[in-house]
């Protein structure tokens, strides 16, 4: 399948996202191509796995195949606020 994400950042900026789901293994990992819509030939891929430790869940986020290392700097980047948030979510 496929999947569409559109956000805006606080600033009000927005982001379109989109990709392919190249694997899915129900429970335990989801793998996905990232494409940005204004740069559709830097496509990259994510790879989610989740894995059972105890009463919770460790989430393990891999990105991988970036154009260059500043894209791959700023995905850092973003990606780390995003854990951050959910964390903050799952807290609550």
């Amino acid at each position: 399948g496929r999947y569409r994400m559109v956000f805006r950042t606080p600033d009000g900026e927005e982001h379109d996202v989109s990709g392919t789901y190249s694997d899915i293994v129900p429970n335990q990992k989801l793998t996905f191509s990232w494409m940005w819509r204004t740069m559709p030939e830097r496509a990259s891929q994510v790879t989610i796995t989740l894995k059972s430790d105890g009463d919770g869940t460790i989430l393990t986020l891999f990105h991988e195949q970036f154009f260059d290392a500043p894209a791959r700097d700023r995905h850092h980047a973003g990606w780390s606020g995003t854990m951050e948030k959910l964390a903050r979510y799952l807290e609550a």
